[in-house]
């Protein structure tokens, strides 16, 4: 028997896909202002005519970042320092997060406390930088992976997963004769996938987006990442622009907000197409993670 809609119900669900539609179209707009801005012509770049498809299509914005060919190199360096980086990020998150989980350890609560003291206090950026140089790190991708191995926020979620896991599936393994390596590889690790999506979502997208650390550890122009090396030809072409006088910036790809918002396109995009095969993950993951403390 279908529940029958009274008036006032009716009138809040409107209102409720009104206000919901209203707040996609502004999360959305931005987005596909940046891709018809890195597609359209300096003509009606400049005129402001483009909002929300391109005008007079035009890849200048595109060619300028991709012909030198230091693009892909860069984009070849970021796929390195994310999938690395991750892979590194989520051992080590799984190595602290599995002993936390079990209440048999002794000194848990301490060991626990000393590690949120590190999520809260910090020695600053002075003290990582000598410890990276000291430590000889400095121009090569470790002084970027080795001190942030775990994320103490993605190891709480990890942790408080571990421990909805029954107890009694664990106990059973072990009166077979599993050690704690089999029963976290073959028992806990296949029913944690909704986090382990969810985790490896989050310590990819930053990686991806990784600017700070590789501006300051990495000298070499070719180990750039993708965020910096487009950063530093936005800057070269704005450069060549002053140069070359404020009638340079009517050619057709000569147009400065074109060439940034096709760099914040080619950034954005590789890492948007991962999200939908981890996106029926995420919101179990992060959901039944924050479930305990």
């Amino acid at each position: 028997m279908n529940k029958r809609i009274s008036v006032g119900e009716r009138v809040f669900y409107i209102a409720n896909y009104i206000f919901l539609t209203l707040c996609a179209f502004v999360a959305i707009f931005p987005f596909f202002n940046v891709i018809s801005l890195s597609l359209s012509s300096s003509r009606a770049i400049v005129s402001g005519e483009v909002y929300l498809l391109p005008v007079e299509f035009n890849f200048g914005a595109y060619q300028n970042l991709i012909e030198d060919g230091q693009l892909l190199v860069a984009m070849k360096n970021t796929v390195i320092i994310t999938v690395v980086g991750t892979l590194i990020n989520m051992v080590g998150t799984i190595m602290v997060a599995y002993p936390l989980a079990k209440r048999t350890l002794i000194g848990r609560k301490p060991i626990m406390s000393l590690i949120v003291f590190t999520m809260l206090f910090s020695g600053g950026m002075i003290p990582n930088f000598i410890l990276v140089k000291t430590l000889g790190l400095m121009d090569t991708y470790w002084a970027l992976w080795l001190p942030g191995i775990v994320s103490v926020y993605n190891m709480i979620i990890m942790k408080s997963f571990f421990e909805n896991i029954p107890d009694s599936l664990i106990e059973a393994a072990q009166i077979d004769g599993a050690n704690d390596i089999y029963v976290l590889v073959r028992i806990v690790l296949p029913l944690s996938l909704p986090v382990l999506a969810t985790l490896t979502l989050f310590y990819a997208v930053g990686w991806w987006n990784n600017y700070f650390n590789v501006m300051i550890y990495i000298n070499s122009s070719e180990k750039l990442s993708l965020p910096v090396k487009l950063m530093q030809m936005i800057n070269n072409f704005n450069d060549t622009l002053l140069q070359s006088g404020e009638g340079a910036g009517l050619q057709e790809d000569m147009v400065p907000e074109a060439v940034k918002s096709a760099a914040i396109v080619i950034t954005a995009i590789p890492i948007m197409c991962v999200f939908p095969f981890l996106q029926k993950y995420f919101v179990k993951g992060v959901m039944i993670g924050s479930v305990k403390g």
